[in-house]
């Protein structure tokens, strides 16, 4: 069932963000928190595809060395890298070399440099379910891994020429970028708060 466990300083948390170090600040400080702007929503996007099918961990720990590769991950900037920027990239042991990731990463670029400011911002919050038709949940058996909103939303990305977005990774998208609030019902983060 995986209800929220007591952390070192006694507070009820998600047990996810129990399992290291690096997951508690994460788990207390960023995930479920609201983004927006067009590059921080970008960001999110790429490491969430970048970590389709590994732990979210080994992106957490390399996302300084991801945040320096792709320049802060500016649309604008990763938008001009050339094909020597791609074989520096697939190069680069402190990121992850998938070339489908890295390739979807720089089209994507190019793609969201057209759009006009603050239209993917605009696009992936307009897929927010209404919080109040949303049940809490109590244990990690009750977070889906996909919802309609976003099958809805990867479906969107798709038909705008994003790459390497379905369903559960628009789905972590939406958990780690405050558009769901999946932190346990017990949780000390739930809501928003930040535990002391």
């Amino acid at each position: 069932m995986s209800a929220a466990l007591p952390a070192a300083d006694g507070g009820l948390r998600c047990p996810w963000g129990l399992s290291a170090e690096d997951y508690l600040a994460y788990h207390d400080t960023e995930w479920g928190r609201t983004v927006h702007g067009d590059d921080a929503l970008f960001e999110r996007l790429c490491l969430e595809a970048f970590q389709s099918g590994l732990s979210w961990i080994t992106i957490l720990r390399r996302r300084e060395t991801f945040r320096t590769a792709f320049e802060g991950f500016r649309i604008e900037a990763v938008a001009k890298f050339t094909d020597a920027d791609r074989e520096r990239l697939l190069a680069d042991p402190g990121i992850i070399r998938n070339k489908a990731k890295v390739d979807a990463t720089l089209a994507n670029a190019k793609v969201l440099a057209g759009w006009r400011a603050g239209e993917l911002d605009e696009l992936i919050w307009s897929y927010a379910p209404d919080p109040a038709g949303r049940p809490v949940p109590r244990t990690l058996s009750d977070v889906p891994a996909i919802t309609p909103e976003s099958t809805a939303l990867a479906k969107a990305l798709k038909k705008r020429s994003i790459r390497f977005v379905g369903p559960t990774t628009a789905y972590a998208l939406m958990q780690a970028c405050g558009l769901v609030d999946d932190h346990l019902a017990d949780c000390v983060a739930r809501g928003g708060s930040t535990p002391s």
